[in-house]
């Protein structure tokens, strides 16, 4: 059997490679009942001969790392969806993976889980900037939002 190459799903996860500095704003929510002002430091890199994006995160408040999180981004060529795979310092149990799609320079994902549905957007504004917005809603349909912000490449 010949061994699949990357295409050019897997090239566009590219646009999130690098090292990232992000100004987030957090919306009071049942983690975060203040939510407030934080920075955001990623690290994301192609691996496994470019078939996933391995990214690790930071969230930093007043001085502090106050949460930790690692993502495994990829394309199910079955489903014909990109993947999320989240683990973080919350601890749960990550389920499934979120699944999305792109449009034009957006790709936002989607899951559902225990607590209710989650949705993650990253709109690329340019080659060393995007914004990222994550949701939360009960029912998959009234969305509220739990942190928005914008990265910018070092």
């Amino acid at each position: 059997m010949q061994m699949p190459n990357p295409d050019d799903h897997h090239e566009k996860l590219h646009a999130l490679v690098g090292n990232w500095d992000g100004q987030e704003k957090m919306f009071p929510s049942p983690w975060d009942s203040e939510g407030g002002e934080s920075v955001g430091q990623l690290t994301a890199k192609m691996e496994l001969h470019g078939f996933f994006l391995f990214s690790n995160y930071e969230q930093i408040r007043d001085g502090h790392v106050t949460f930790k999180g690692h993502g495994v981004y990829g394309y199910d060529a079955h489903a014909g969806k990109y993947t999320m795979h989240w683990f973080d310092t919350m601890g749960g149990d990550p389920g499934a993976p979120a699944m999305g799609d792109w449009e034009g320079d957006t790709l936002t994902f989607t899951n559902q889980h225990y607590f209710g549905y989650g949705r993650y957007t990253y709109q690329f504004i340019n080659k060393g900037e995007y914004t990222f917005k994550m949701e939360s809603s009960q029912d998959g349909e009234n969305w509220n939002p739990l942190m928005e912000s914008t990265f910018r490449r070092k």
